[in-house]
């Protein structure tokens, strides 16, 4: 079983402004906590016992967050000190780590997976890394993700309308040597330059799970979280 889990908490969150313009977006209050809360709760409810925080922009907004929602033993971080990308900062984070294997994922996005089961799917196929995906009906904020046998993942598609589909949803687990050991720059996407440059090279798996998804992203899911976390009690 996994338990140490990668959290990408330094985005700008440009498109949150108009809602939240002064915090980091996975600070933004949501349901009488930071959003960010929400998904620390739901990873150590889940058995995950080390988080790292991949820190960035307005870095001193999480000081008291972490005071008040976490024991000190509980969390490590990991701050860049300008702009890595999502994929420097997840290289950096993983300097962090003790686990051969990790799960990474955003702090502005909550994706309630069965992480034993990702575990268990990443080690079966003793993958690269592993994309938890969540089914989608007429969408086009996000690209489509297309498996192939077994699970392993063919192609990423590009942002359209999709009647339906399978999208990225945020959750990664990892093999963090292999990760390490990469040839790229110290600032790319992990997104653009790791998983969609090299689907074809490595073994990238995707395991399909209809889990409870929020965004944050985009001021109307903002919205949408403060009634849907408020009504379920997180």
């Amino acid at each position: 079983m996994i338990r140490e889990a990668i959290i990408l908490a330094g985005g700008l969150g440009t498109r949150l402004r108009s809602s939240v313009p002064d915090l980091p977006k996975c600070m933004a209050p949501v349901a009488g906590k930071p959003f960010i809360a929400h998904v620390t709760d739901y990873l150590l409810d889940a058995g995950i016992e080390k988080l790292t925080f991949a820190l960035g922009y307005k870095s001193d907004y999480f000081n008291k967050f972490l005071d008040r929602y976490l024991p000190r033993e509980s969390y490590n971080i990991s701050h860049e000190e300008e702009p890595l990308g999502t994929g420097g900062a997840i290289r950096l984070a993983c300097r962090q780590v003790k686990s051969a294997q990790t799960m990474v994922l955003n702090g502005d996005t909550l994706f309630r997976i069965g992480i034993k089961k990702l575990s268990d799917f990443h080690q079966e196929k003793e993958a690269d890394c592993t994309l938890c995906l969540k089914p989608m009906h007429a969408f086009n904020r996000y690209g489509a993700v297309e498996l192939g046998t077994g699970g392993q993942i063919k192609n990423f598609r590009e942002k359209q309308f999709f009647d339906q589909g399978l999208i990225n949803g945020g959750v990664y687990m990892l093999n963090t040597s292999k990760f390490l050991d990469e040839d790229l720059p110290a600032k790319f996407s992990f997104e653009k330059d790791y998983l969609e440059k090299m689907v074809c090279y490595r073994h990238f798996f995707g395991l399909v799970q209809d889990a409870y998804f929020i965004d944050i992203g985009i001021p109307e899911d903002y919205q949408r979280a403060q009634s849907e976390l408020a009504d379920d009690g997180s």
